[in-house]
């Protein structure tokens, strides 16, 4: 536990430590000549009005739907809990979840596959009755409606398309995983948690694009980053019979911490590809989006645009919070603008629905 505390404060003492190796902008229309006598514009000016770690707050506070306390430091009763909640997870069963169904590894090697056939797809899909529920269910939507009836799973899957059927796999595995949940906590934050996985993992596709990463691994990162929130949060329904009044950030950002490390070993109980198992334990060692591979970096940025765009549309946060110039070191403000907007056009209005 010591160990962990040592790891939250330490992020932040880094984090406050790039901040000030950030050169200084130079203001609009500042003369040319005397450059030593300058004035210039300090780092925060073009700082959001929230920060990323607020953001990341104000998220888990909204997933376990308990009020910020607005206290920093974490009080008896939440350092008790936290220390209860370090031993129980490294408990944890990770044979308590669900397993993933058995053709999905298959898919994802296939899915891959440029040159795979719909035939292909569809003799996978056809393993999985579950499956071929929801490739038909999906195709028989408005979203994708043809002029011809659907009358067969190879039809259903040439008509999604290699990307249409990876997100469809992906969705439909993951959201009775993390919806799974039973328990006054656990059963309004397995909607929560979807919610923000689905904005996640279409952030992190998007950003991974710019960076070389594999978008279906980049897809699937996104919609598991958050699965070790689950399982803190059905340990809470077991630790904390009755809902507190309220809880310090610190007691959250304990939270935080100990799901990123169950987030790590649910991929890796479910086999998921190295690339991904990778980027979430960057995560786990630390949220600075610049410290680790490049897919780490996409998720790290996406988790935050995600959150702040779910915590938006329930006007817990401003629905136009400028973070463009969240992570100067990292991503052109030009290109996390684009993100932002393109988050805001998929899913602002359209809660709970597939993309």
């Amino acid at each position: 536990m010591v160990s962990m505390w040592r790891r939250l404060l330490g992020g932040r003492n880094k984090a406050a430590s790039r901040a000030r190796r950030i050169p200084a902008a130079k203001p609009p229309g500042a003369a040319a000549a005397a450059p030593a006598a300058e004035p210039t514009a300090a780092p925060e000016d073009l700082r959001p009005a929230v920060s990323a770690t607020q953001i990341r707050a104000r998220f888990l506070q909204y997933v376990f739907g308990l009020p910020d306390s607005g206290s920093q430091q974490p009080n008896t009763f939440e350092l008790t809990t936290l220390r209860r909640l370090e031993l129980l997870s490294i408990r944890f069963d990770m044979r308590s979840l669900p397993r993933l169904p058995t053709v999905l590894p298959q898919l994802m090697r296939l899915l891959k596959n440029d040159n795979a056939a719909g035939n292909q797809w569809a003799r996978l899909v056809g393993r999985d009755p579950l499956m071929v529920g929801e490739v038909m269910r999906v195709t028989r939507s408005a979203s994708y409606r043809s002029a011809q009836p659907i009358r067969s799973l190879q039809h259903a899957v040439i008509l999604l398309g290699q990307e249409g059927l990876r997100r469809v796999l992906t969705q439909h595995v993951m959201k009775p995983i993390l919806q799974s949940s039973a328990g006054r906590l656990s059963q309004l934050a397995g909607e929560r948690l979807w919610e923000h996985s689905e904005r996640c993992a279409h952030a992190c596709a998007w950003l991974s694009k710019h960076d070389g990463c594999d978008a279906f691994e980049a897809y699937l990162a996104g919609i598991v980053s958050h699965a070790g929130t689950g399982a803190v949060v059905r340990l809470l329904d077991q630790l904390m019979p009755e809902a507190p009044v309220a809880l310090s950030t610190d007691f959250f950002a304990g939270c935080a911490a100990l799901a990123a490390r169950l987030s790590v070993q649910a991929a890796q109980y479910w086999d998921l590809p190295a690339n991904v198992i990778e980027a979430l334990a960057a995560r786990q060692l630390s949220d600075q989006p610049d410290d680790g591979p490049p897919l780490a970096t996409a998720l790290a940025c996406a988790d935050v645009l995600a959150m702040a765009q779910l915590l938006g549309e329930n006007d817990l946060l401003a629905a136009d919070l400028d973070l463009r110039h969240a992570w100067p070191d990292t991503y052109a403000a030009s290109l996390l603008a684009r993100c932002q907007q393109d988050l805001r056009r998929q899913f602002a209005g359209a809660r709970g629905t597939m993309a």
